[in-house]
């Protein structure tokens, strides 16, 4: 695959979760959460997007995102489950996309806020359209995802780099 092909990231927020007595990191998701997670999984899949890879954080929460809404796609990616993820910073989820291999175009990430959203909004610049007025006025809700599209390599993912291309929220 060449640099200069547009390539894609999909910046997934974790479905809703519970608040049981237990480590953060263990927390599942609410019932509220299991339905947002398929539903999620129904309008990814109906973006067209063929994912080639899933990074998803190692939390409990966001696995169980994933694994509701993979089983709604047409084809499994493979997935790739990365501990820097929780907790991250969008400078350390940059660091994390710069190590992607060039032969993928298509890359998801399930994670947690405020990282998700704060990627989206650095990546996306100061570009202002429609999708980003959305996601202004929405935030970034669990169970909620942004597609970016950039051109180069994945090493070049840096602020300003992307656009927002598409915004969606389990209330939309």
């Amino acid at each position: 695959m060449s640099v200069a092909e547009p390539r894609r990231i999909t910046l997934f927020r974790h479905a809703k979760a519970d608040w049981p007595q237990m480590s953060d990191h263990e927390r599942p998701l609410a019932e509220r959460g299991r339905k947002e997670a398929a539903e999620a999984g129904r309008r990814l899949a109906d973006t067209g997007i063929s994912f080639d890879q899933a990074l998803c954080s190692t939390a409990h929460r966001t696995r169980e995102t994933w694994k509701l809404a993979v089983h709604e796609f047409p084809r499994r990616p493979k997935t790739v489950y990365e501990e820097r993820i929780y907790e991250a910073t969008p400078g350390e989820l940059i660091a994390v996309l710069n190590e992607t291999p060039d032969d993928l175009r298509n890359v998801l990430v399930i994670g947690h806020n405020p990282g998700m959203q704060g990627l989206a909004e650095i990546l996306a610049g100061d570009a202002e359209d429609e999708a980003r007025e959305h996601m202004n006025r929405r935030g970034f809700p669990t169970a909620a995802f942004a597609v970016l599209t950039f051109t180069g390599s994945w090493k070049s993912v840096e602020p300003g780099v992307a656009t927002l291309a598409d915004y969606w929220t389990p209330t939309d």
